[in-house]
């Protein structure tokens, strides 16, 4: 007998293939691809296969889709068509990602109430757990053959979160979950399956540190500290990964539903695994699944509508052609978005990122479509009151993104992009005048800072417009901490920029020139 474990992660929302940056885009990329691999699979199978399919999160947010879904809640029924699609592809199990937290508990219980398969978090607890989680993990018997899959989800999500979206929830230890449950699923079924919307904290190769050990990912330690694990299933880093860590066949499909992951596991006839491989399928060049298609046609209408809708008009320019030198120099998009955040918070100091290099800034004309594909992230605003030692080191941070070349250029180093893009946690600071001398080692850079056309002290207070992802130290950025904000703001970043954008019809370019770097 053969079993084949499919899985899904990290789809955001990208369910038709395009990123909607325009009505005639194309992409090659999109969950209704994922789904013909999928049926296909499911379709051709062989009499001594069994086909196991998991969906790892990261589903329900993170595109301009999922943000007019969301959006919409409350006059449409569009949410319910992630159930819908899922259903029909016969999910056997789920896990929650990070990311579908953004919207609240509410929003994940009234989105994933139709469905026909088992949301599973053994590590995610709380008094109001069993409104989105309905058991730790399941059991599926086909063929003879009993499956289990345990769901983990990373237990850093606290970090991140507002505490209202998760309130009533707690993320346990994703280890030591594991350590309670692998043994006892052992002894309940021939294969046991981890499917953790998480990722690797270690080289897979040689078990060196590729990142603070927050716990944030966990999946070296799974694999080397729990036996009995059989597959491994991963997430939330966006790489793309399929081979054998320990023996054990583990996967990881990248994002936007480019890939399928599927780990293959053959068993003798005394349901004893012999065997097993982990491949990644390329979702590109296959079609789109019609069934699934069908269901979304009013959606598709309706959202691409929505996109054009006019909010603005930009005299100058503000397209992003180097995102190197936007990040160096500071770019009149990112400034914008800065004020933006003053302007709301009613503070002169603001601090942004450039999320990564697909965000294109705006066009002479500015749409709902440009807003949304810019600010890709619900984001709700923080002001924190900080020193300026702080916020030096927050400045330290953001300098060590660049490395300087031999020959005197300058590039973004490998730690930001290795082993999973961070460049979302590179900020342009508006309001302060400020020096990187790149010539100086990383944690030196920062020559001087100027507030108010003052030097800033370090022993200074100074009130800064930060996401609430950045507040609660999101992206190393230990400096920052809620315990330091003086006010928070409800509402999105996408919904306050398109307000901002309506209440100022015409919106100068200018290039910021605040930022000074040495090499």
């Amino acid at each position: 007998m053969k079993v084949k474990i499919l899985s899904t992660s990290d789809v955001h929302g990208y369910i038709f293939p395009t990123n909607f940056s325009s009505k005639a885009d194309y992409q090659p990329f999109g969950y209704l691809k994922a789904a013909q691999v999928i049926k296909s699979i499911k379709e051709d199978a062989a009499d001594d296969e069994v086909i196991v399919y998991i969906e790892n999160g990261d589903f329900l947010e993170g595109s301009p889709l999922s943000d007019y879904i969301y959006r919409t809640r409350k006059t449409k029924e569009y949410n319910q068509i992630f159930c819908k699609m899922t259903s029909l592809l016969d999910v056997d199990a789920a896990v929650l990602g990070n990311h579908e937290f953004d919207y609240g508990l509410a929003y994940i219980k009234e989105t994933l109430k139709n469905k026909k398969y088992p949301i599973i978090g053994a590590n995610i607890g709380g008094e109001k757990a069993q409104d989105i989680i309905d058991q730790p993990y399941q059991i599926i018997e086909k063929a003879g053959i009993k499956i289990a899959i345990l769901g983990l989800t990373t237990q850093y999500v606290p970090h991140w979160e507002k505490a209202e979206n998760i309130e009533g929830i707690t993320f346990n230890s994703v280890l030591e979950t594991a350590r309670k449950y692998v043994p006892i699923l052992k002894e309940k079924a021939d294969v046991v399956v981890v499917a953790y919307h998480g990722g690797f904290e270690k080289d897979l190769d040689n078990g060196k540190p590729t990142e603070r050990l927050t716990g944030e990912n966990e999946g070296y330690a799974l694999l080397s500290e729990i036996p009995g694990i059989d597959a491994l299933v991963t997430g939330h880093q966006h790489r793309k990964i399929a081979k054998k860590v320990y023996g054990v066949p583990t996967t990881q499909p990248g994002c936007r539903a480019e890939n399928v992951g599927q780990i293959s596991i053959e068993l003798d006839n005394n349901k004893k695994i012999i065997n097993s491989h982990a491949e990644l399928i390329d979702t590109s060049k296959r079609v789109v699944n019609q069934e699934l298609e069908s269901l979304l046609t009013d959606l598709k209408r309706d959202i691409e509508n929505w996109l054009d809708i006019p909010v603005a008009k930009i005299n100058g320019d503000m397209r992003i052609h180097d995102h190197l030198a936007a990040r160096l120099h500071g770019h009149a998009y990112l400034d914008l978005i800065n004020r933006i955040q003053m302007d709301v918070t009613g503070t002169d100091v603001a601090g942004s990122a450039l999320f990564n290099n697909e965000v294109s800034g705006y066009d002479a004309q500015i749409t709902v479509r440009d807003i949304l594909n810019n600010y890709v992230y619900p984001n709700t605003l923080v002001v924190e009151r900080i020193s300026g030692a702080d916020l030096r080191a927050a400045l330290e941070r953001c300098a060590s993104f660049f490395e300087l070349q031999p020959d005197g250029s300058i590039c973004m180093t490998n730690s930001s992009s290795i082993p999973k893009a961070q460049l979302y946690n590179y900020d342009y600071y508006s309001g302060i005048n400020y020096v990187f001398d790149l010539t100086k080692p990383v944690g030196k850079r920062v020559l001087s800072i100027l507030y108010h056309n003052q030097v800033l002290k370090d022993t200074d207070k100074i009130d800064v417009a930060i996401s609430q992802y950045r507040a609660v130290g999101g992206g190393e950025y230990p400096m920052f901490n809620i315990t330091k904000s003086i006010r928070a703001y409800e509402d999105d970043m996408p919904k306050l920029i398109a307000k901002y954008l309506k209440k100022h019809k015409k919106i100068e370019a200018i290039q910021p020139n605040n930022l000074q770097i040495i090499k």
